[in-house]
């Protein structure tokens, strides 16, 4: 099916990823719009599967271009076609071993967490977030190739570091050697380019194109997917990485729970009434001491409760009035 084409194809949103909260993970969109990859990573998420599926099964490369037949029509596309559709540069290195040592030896360390010297090849762990995910992009849409996705191989780490670096790279050249190779008959060269194939087949005259459908929003990077990617893969425990997640709506939660107290307090008043009938106890033995005055004048029944009485309804009003 053609979605094997794209299952593992990453695409970027650079309008939504360069307005993140990550000064690291910005500073590495920016240095892909610099390095004129924006309009091949960035360009419009259409697939045609059908197409797709036939423009492989009839892909060659011939005369110095790749030429397919989809629905009856041939197209021809040439790296100077290729180029111009993606705005890809056309000057700069073409091999990645001929990137400058010291760019590869700055990036040993500006890569890595603590600032070590780590080496050019082996497992993403020691990788600061940003550069995990650079891997990951060239690996999956760049180079497009299969294999474990948790190491990083010598050629994009170099590819890497070209970036990072600002050392200009023959993208155009790079690109459509790669685009050669998976309509080459016999190469194990892993087939992509999903995106941008699409693209193209729009351009040729008189094509009519079946039914498209909108690239996976779950493999689009945009603000969003990009925090989740730190999240998964944050396995280090670095204290940065924890005032970037979206987990901040939590402690709201917690606020809510704290009102709960506040209708609790509601009893209290209560309380404070069971106290007035534990001091009409204590007003009771006031009334032992006043007995014995009262024994000269003869009616005490009209006396002691009435006097008696008063205070203790005096004092229950003061407490509901609190």
């Amino acid at each position: 099916m053609a979605s094997s084409l794209f299952t593992n194809t990453l695409h970027i949103s650079f309008d939504s990823v360069l307005t993140m909260d990550h000064e690291g993970m910005v500073a590495m969109f920016e240095a892909l719009v610099e390095t004129d990859l924006k309009d091949f990573l960035g360009c419009p998420g259409v697939i045609y599967e059908d197409e797709l599926i036939e423009f492989f099964q009839n892909g060659s490369f011939r005369d110095g271009m790749v030429v397919s037949t989809v629905n009856g029509k041939t197209m021809e596309i040439s790296e100077e076609l290729f180029a111009e559709n993606f705005q890809l540069p056309v000057e700069g290195l073409t091999n990645m071993n001929d990137v400058p040592n010291d760019v590869v030896f700055d990036a040993r360390s500006v890569f890595s967490y603590d600032c070590t010297q780590i080496e050019t090849s082996g497992k993403k762990r020691k990788i600061k977030f940003e550069f995990r995910l650079l891997n990951d992009t060239l690996e999956k849409s760049v180079t497009v190739t299969a294999g474990s996705f948790d190491a990083v191989t010598l050629e994009r780490f170099l590819m890497m570091a070209a970036i990072n670096g600002g050392i200009p790279i023959n993208r155009s050249k790079v690109l459509f050697n790669i685009f050669k190779d998976m309509v080459t008959e016999g190469s194990r060269q892993t087939k992509g380019f999903a995106i941008q194939i699409s693209l193209l087949l729009e351009d040729v005259p008189n094509l009519e194109l079946g039914d498209s459908s909108e690239f996976p929003s779950s493999r689009i990077l945009t603000e969003r997917t990009v925090h989740s990617y730190i999240v998964i893969n944050d396995k280090v425990g670095i204290v940065e990485v924890a005032d970037i997640t979206m987990v901040k709506k939590t402690p709201k939660k917690k606020a809510v729970s704290r009102k709960r107290p506040a209708v609790v307090t509601g009893d209290e008043p209560a309380v404070k009434k069971k106290r007035t009938s534990k001091s009409k106890s204590v007003s009771s033995k006031d009334n032992l001491d006043i007995l014995p005055v009262a024994q000269e004048a003869v009616p005490l029944q009209t006396v002691a409760p009435t006097m008696e009485d008063e205070p203790v309804v005096e004092s229950t009003a003061e407490i509901t009035q609190c």
